[in-house]
């Protein structure tokens, strides 16, 4: 797989059987597509309005990517972005605490891990839909798939909240059964997990608040199954996992109220992806000093959105017009281009 033959694209219809196999081939719990061709036709349909629109922002919106193997023309990959968690209600997580109990008169004091239903994370833009095909899970495809959506958010940062999360699947088994679901949600949802999380379609969960109890749980009354299941990953998680915490995202607050997966937050201008991100001019006499690097290289366009990965000298200020990563995202002269290193520290440039 060479890495210049990658790209990001907002999807189209003609995407949806591409689609189709990637719902099905996702585990329970993984991904926000749903399985189901009339769902996913809905899906990309209003991911080509949020894009096009001229309209201000509502908040509405959903934002789906594709990632392509231009060499192959197949589409390997997918992720997306919800503008505003829990828009049409409140978006519930669990919210990790600790509280002391203690009795000086017995000289006792216990530190109690709890977990508290809240809607801290409502109105947070979401992370969503991350899929890389097996074949192309170790290379630069994921770290393209996962961080140009942050470069598209800082362009279009009026349509997006500056506060950015992202579920991550906990634990379950083949069938789709999780020990934390089975503890907790089970007691007063009379339905499996997997029939929880379609009910929800991944991102409006706010019937939860009709049957959850809002009184803090004890984490030690739990079985241990599902005290272990807090904040671990379903092994399938860990790559989108590994990156999203590269770039600085916390994962010790909150996490999922069906799986007790690890959800993480943060401020989108410290992520490391933003944070060393510059615009490029194209111009005719343009020059770069310093060792060539793998970058992220993204347009300026909403509807017509294009990534890349592309190999730039360190401190570029400018890009000529043939060069190959300004002919790939289709950027004209005078126009801009934005950029970041995938690998910052100068003793990870030789990484594929």
């Amino acid at each position: 797989m060479n890495p210049r033959d990658l790209l990001l694209r907002p999807v189209a219809l003609a995407d949806l059987p591409a689609l189709e196999r990637i719902a099905a081939a996702s585990e329970h719990g993984i991904s926000s597509l749903p399985n189901d061709q009339t769902k996913l036709r809905a899906r990309i349909e209003r991911s080509a309005e949020a894009f096009a629109s001229l309209d201000d922002a509502s908040g509405e919106e959903t934002y789906l990517f594709v990632l392509e193997d231009r060499s192959r023309g197949e589409v390997v990959g997918s992720s997306g972005i919800a503008a505003s968690a829990g828009f049409h209600d409140r978006f519930y997580s669990y919210r990790n605490e600790f509280v002391v109990h203690a009795s000086p008169a017995l000289g006792v004091s216990n530190r109690l891990h709890t977990l508290h239903l809240c809607h801290d994370l409502s109105g947070y833009t979401l992370l969503t839909s991350f899929y890389i095909d097996p074949a192309y899970a170790h290379g630069p495809a994921p770290q393209l798939l996962s961080r140009a959506r942050l470069l598209f958010i800082l362009q279009f940062a009026e349509r997006f909240n500056e506060r950015i999360a992202a579920e991550n699947p906990g634990l379950a088994d083949q069938a789709g059964q999780s020990p934390f679901w089975d503890a907790v949600g089970r007691r007063f949802f009379d339905m499996d997990y997997p029939q929880a999380e379609a009910v929800t379609g991944g991102r409006n969960k706010a019937f939860i608040a009709d049957l959850m109890p809002h009184s803090p749980i004890y984490v030690p009354l739990l079985p241990e199954a599902a005290q272990w299941a807090i904040g671990q990953l379903h092994p399938v998680g860990e790559l989108p996992f590994s990156i999203l915490q590269e770039e600085g995202f916390d994962a010790d607050t909150y996490i999922d109220i069906f799986d007790g997966g690890p959800t993480v937050e943060a401020n989108l201008a410290l992520l490391r992806s933003v944070r060393h991100a510059r615009a490029l001019e194209v111009q005719a006499e343009a020059a770069g000093f310093g060792l060539p690097a793998w970058h992220l290289a993204v347009n300026a366009e909403r509807a017509g959105f294009r990534a890349v990965l592309a190999e730039l000298p360190t401190t570029a200020q400018a890009l000529a017009p043939d060069h190959e990563a300004v002919l790939r995202l289709g950027v004209l002269p005078g126009e801009r281009l934005w950029v970041s290193a995938l690998w910052p520290d100068a003793s990870e440039r030789s990484r594929p």
